[in-house]
């Protein structure tokens, strides 16, 4: 079914929404087809919203999203991407503050046995 035989945006993002439960299920069902965004260790995610890249490159947070994530001007977000047979399937942006905080929590055992060998 093509977008335009909806009125407005709203259906449209529930149609998306819907094909993407749809696509989820199928998924589910096959091993080898698994979303790449989907680390074991992920909590549940879901589509917040829709938005637009303009012609520059640049995109808008929702104030809603960027509320609920104590995000504020100056922040430094980083772009993570999953990839899956060599094409991005997954793009996340993480704060700079936490993602320290995820590498210091994997790296800091190891540098503790380092240094105490």
């Amino acid at each position: 079914m093509e977008f335009s035989a909806y009125s407005d945006l709203s259906e449209k993002v529930k149609y998306s929404e819907h094909q993407i439960r749809i696509q989820g299920d199928k998924m589910a069902k096959k091993d080898e087809n698994k979303s790449c965004c989907a680390p074991a260790n992920m909590g549940c995610c879901k589509v917040e919203s829709v938005i637009t890249v303009d012609d520059r490159g640049q995109m808008v947070l929702p104030k809603e999203i960027r509320e609920k994530a104590k995000i504020q001007a100056g922040d430094k977000l980083a772009v993570v991407n999953w990839e899956k047979d060599d094409e991005v399937c997954c793009i996340s942006l993480i704060k700079v503050e936490k993602l320290a905080e995820i590498v210091k929590g994997m790296l800091g055992p190891v540098m503790k046995d380092i240094l105490e060998k």
